[in-house]
């Protein structure tokens, strides 16, 4: 499922209009986004959580020649951790 055929599904479930659904669905995602860069975690009861985590510096090989090595350096990266509820929906 991509975003238009998500729109559609809230345009479809909520009565709303297409722009309308749009509105929501874009606002709903930026403002994960926006709380993911000022390091807040975000917790959907039944759905899941989205929070930020920190990846450690490491060696990486070039590979286009894998005789050097290279620092990969740290960085933080959004990642997701699903819901009790929602794992069981999907098994």
């Amino acid at each position: 499922m991509n975003k238009t055929e998500l729109v559609k599904l809230v345009a479809k479930k909520t009565g709303l209009s297409s722009k309308k659904a749009t509105e929501c669905v874009s606002a709903l995602l930026e403002e994960i986004a926006a709380a993911l860069a000022k390091g807040d975690k975000v917790q959907l009861a039944g759905f899941g959580t989205f929070e930020v985590r920190e990846r450690a510096a490491r060696e990486g090989r070039n590979p286009q020649d894998p005789t050097k090595t290279i620092t990969i350096p740290a960085r933080k990266v959004p990642a997701f951790r699903a819901a009790k509820a929602l794992k069981d929906k999907v098994s």
